[in-house]
């Protein structure tokens, strides 16, 4: 999802589904949320970053955001603690997002 500041495109999604059958990936650029929900009960989820990972670096967006309307697919999925308490796009502050640059 853009959450780049100023793009025509800010708060769009898109969805792609992954399979170990099918041996497929997907890069999300800088200035792109990404979430993901499994369908199996055992999956492997492996994230390359571009940067050394801090845990105080970690942010999100609530996964039901009404705004954003994602459609996850499934009507009652199971959600981290973590995860459900995060903020809603329009509450987070833009100083707090990455800017759109269209150069």
């Amino acid at each position: 999802m853009d959450i780049r500041a100023g793009s025509p495109y800010f708060g769009k999604w898109t969805s792609v589904r992954l399979s170990a059958n099918d041996h497929n990936q997907i890069f999300i650029p800088a200035g792109f949320a990404h979430g993901f929900l499994a369908l199996t009960d055992t999956v492997q989820f492996l994230c390359k970053c571009s940067d050394f990972y801090d845990p105080s670096d970690e942010h999100g967006i609530l996964w039901n955001d009404p705004d954003i309307n994602i459609s996850w697919g499934v009507a009652s999925p199971l959600v981290s603690d973590k995860d459900a308490k995060n903020s809603k796009l329009a509450d987070i502050p833009s100083e707090f997002l990455p800017r759109y640059s269209s150069t």
